[in-house]
């Protein structure tokens, strides 16, 4: 029977140790008892947990339901009655239309499947310098600071046109600033250094122009402050999302060594179900700005609304065994990057990285496996929004 009155503890949930792959059993026992369910915040605030995939679906695509970066509250912590700021100017994900969808209308003839799919070659091309990198250093190693972090740095900076020297001071920096783990005064500098350091790239954009998206975005009417906002989270959401993605992909499909012959016969396939079985980003959240009726409950105006993409992507009611990685299903469908006018701008980018990364990995080094036992991989904790592992100790036979 559905308890309608359903109420999650609080946020973030922990993981079932020995479960690192699967969502918080807080949130999945949610989902068994209905698509939606209370949720509260610190300092009273009392909204709402949407774990069903088609109401998450429903919502993400909602335009009842702002993005907006000054609208929103904390499930973790109790930030009083300070005014939340509106987003910077270039943080596109954090506002609604039209200031949106005037970003997006600039940047997504940059990031389309055909343009995506002739960087094929060079992703390539990447992928094996990292493995032949690691084939002269020999094992064991870090998959996370070898292969998964270095591909999408790589990938994003050329494509915005950071030159090739300054590559691994983006990578440190932006893995500073995502490390939930550093001290905050760490994260903070680190954040300024990249700032600051876009600034000066734009302006040397801007006085020779070359054969990247940072130079073509100098040509709109973007403002300085628009385009350094811009450029930084296209780079670090271009680097930690995929980096995440492939690390933890990776230790999946290690736990599940049937998973990997599959991989080589459909990698389009395999990647499609690693997405929705892992669902790295998983949680989005928004606000209502109207009162809406969300499968039986009304949802008022000014309420959050919290998606857990990981648990709507393990809904029964839309795959079958929803909790098993098999690379034999379909799993078009899932919300690993989201829905709606938000839908991930780069996601064409990072099925490109995917698709070609894995099966290299594992056809490069057939007895890749764990270096360490299971249970000592750590998992990004659930307070941040992307999941992963901070290392990936792995070994293979000379």
């Amino acid at each position: 029977m559905i308890n309608h009155t359903y109420t999650v503890a609080a946020l973030p949930a922990a993981r079932t140790p020995g479960c690192p792959f699967d969502p918080p059993r807080e949130l999945t026992r949610a989902r068994e008892h209905g698509p939606i369910s209370r949720l509260p915040f610190p300092g009273g605030h009392e909204g709402w947990l949407v774990t069903g995939h088609q109401l998450a679906r429903s919502v993400l695509g909602d335009p009842r339901f702002s993005s907006r970066q000054e609208l929103m509250r904390s499930p973790a912590a109790d930030l009083g009655d300070s005014p939340v700021p509106q987003a910077p100017p270039g943080m596109f994900i954090m506002m609604d239309p039209p200031q949106h969808s005037r970003y997006r209308k600039l940047l997504a003839g940059k990031f389309t499947v055909r343009r995506m799919r002739l960087l094929t070659e060079r992703v390539g091309q990447v992928t094996a310098e990292r493995l032949d990198a690691m084939a002269a250093a020999g094992p064991p190693t870090d998959l996370v600071s070898a292969f998964a972090q270095p591909i999408p740095a790589i990938m994003i900076c050329e494509l915005l046109g950071v030159p090739a020297a300054d590559r691994p001071f983006f990578q440190g920096h932006v893995a500073t600033m995502f490390d939930e783990d550093a001290p905050d005064e760490e994260r903070y500098a680190s954040h300024t250094e990249v700032h600051g350091y876009i600034a000066t790239l734009v302006s040397a954009k801007r006085a020779a122009p070359t054969d990247d998206v940072l130079s073509d975005l100098t040509g709109t009417d973007l403002s300085e402050a628009e385009l350094i906002g811009a450029a930084g989270l296209l780079l670090a959401a271009g680097m930690d999302t995929t980096s995440n993605m492939l690390s933890l992909g990776t230790f999946a499909l290690l736990s599940d060594p049937g998973q990997v012959a599959l991989l080589h016969e459909d990698p389009d396939r395999s990647v499609e179900e690693l997405l929705r079985y892992l669902s790295v980003v998983h949680v989005r959240p928004r606000v209502a700005l109207e009162d809406v009726e969300l499968a039986g409950h009304t949802v008022k105006a000014g309420d959050q609304v919290i998606l857990s993409l990981n648990t709507a992507n393990r809904d029964p009611e839309r795959f079958e065994h929803p909790g098993v990685l098999d690379a034999g299903r379909s799993a078009g469908g899932h919300l690993a990057f989201g829905h709606g006018v938000h839908q991930c701008l780069g996601q064409q980018l990072a099925r490109v990285e995917l698709r070609t990364a894995y099966p290299a990995l594992f056809g490069r080094f057939p007895s890749l496996r764990l270096a360490v036992p299971a249970e000592e991989i750590a998992i990004r904790p659930e307070s941040g929004d992307v999941i992963g592992v901070k290392s990936l100790p792995v070994t293979w036979d000379v």
